[in-house]
């Protein structure tokens, strides 16, 4: 593929918005040693790359402009680095680029084989690509910070869901349900019969006054919160939590961090919890796993053409999707 060209969409500043993607022929990414490069099939958005573009991870994101945006793709494997080993030519795989060299918003990506799945052929490349930052945080979040099983073993847990209906949300519901657990989940009214479908036993309208104070229709208190959506202040949670209950902020901002610094110097019960994700390619294999057995199903909002990436920018950032945008070359 040397000194062959191919589309792309990048964007040459901070912000913009959907206005400051530009489309362009640049070259096509030659593999290194440890990886792949990949004609992609599918890219799914995620609010992070929208929020990079913005300037809200400068000076760290990105490392250098022009760049192409977007991390989460699903593709064919093209040609393969000298030192790969777990992949060759024709495979269909799930790859996370990572936020420093980004790259997904193309019809060809290279990919560190450490980072990179096999796509089972009963998931599609548009399923497949709406995993690796979404699925992998709800993942994460129920499993590294709370403790819960997703064989169904331990003791039962009270969740609850913020933004269920979102990218995040809506795979952390259906996670959680493969643990013991009791999951109270929020999302707006057009969604509830959605959210309940996706298994949560409870659904609140964030717009209601109950919906507002996060307040159980049960009455239980939340042994766990997993927090997807922005904008509820800790004096919300902590009334609603049991005694050692966690919220996991996906979303963290300083004040976050405040309270999360807060709580660990006054050794609080109850702590709120940053959440970082680490990808790892065993992890995306189960959610991946998941998806074949048809115990996890990915909702697509919409799905756009690369040639009108813009358009599936813009709704991202409008922050009302309920599942994942996805961008097909």
């Amino acid at each position: 593929m040397a000194g062959k060209s191919m589309h792309a969409v990048q964007y040459d500043k901070y912000g913009g918005g959907a206005a400051g993607l530009k489309h362009a022929e640049v070259p096509v990414p030659s593999p290194k040693k440890d990886e792949i490069l990949v004609k992609v099939e599918a890219i799914s958005m995620n609010p992070a790359d929208w929020k990079i573009q913005k300037g809200m991870l400068r000076p760290f994101f990105p490392r250098r402009f022009p760049f192409i945006p977007c991390t989460d793709v699903a593709g064919e494997v093209i040609v393969v680095g000298s030192g790969v080993k777990n992949f060759q030519t024709g495979d269909k795989v799930v790859v996370h680029l990572g936020f420093s060299n980004g790259g997904g918003l193309a019809e060809f990506v290279v990919a560190k084989e450490s980072l990179t799945a096999a796509r089972p052929p009963e998931v599609s490349a548009t399923e497949g690509s709406t995993l690796p930052m979404a699925g992998l945080t709800a993942h994460q979040a129920l499993t590294q910070y709370t403790g819960i099983k997703l064989d169904g073993s331990g003791e039962q847990a009270n969740i609850l869901v913020t933004a269920a209906s979102g990218g995040v949300g809506h795979f952390a519901v259906q996670l959680a349900k493969l643990g013991n657990t009791h999951v109270t989940a929020t999302c707006g009214a057009r969604n509830i019969e959605l959210v309940k479908s996706l298994g949560a036993d409870e659904v609140l309208d964030y717009k209601t006054p109950e919906g507002a104070v996060l307040k159980s229709p049960s009455g239980r208190k939340y042994d766990v919160v997993i927090h997807c959506a922005t904008g509820i202040p800790w004096s919300t949670f902590e009334p609603n939590l049991s005694e050692n209950g966690k919220v996991v902020d996906l979303t963290p901002n300083a004040t976050a961090a405040m309270t999360f610094a807060l709580k660990k110097l006054s050794f609080s019960k109850k702590q709120l919890v940053p959440l970082i994700l680490t990808p790892t390619a065993e992890n995306l294999n189960y959610l991946l796993k998941l998806l074949k057995e048809g115990k996890l199903r990915a909702i697509i909002e919409s799905k756009h053409p690369l040639s009108k990436a813009e358009d599936a920018w813009a709704k991202s950032i409008d922050g009302h999707a309920t599942g994942k945008i996805v961008v097909e070359p």
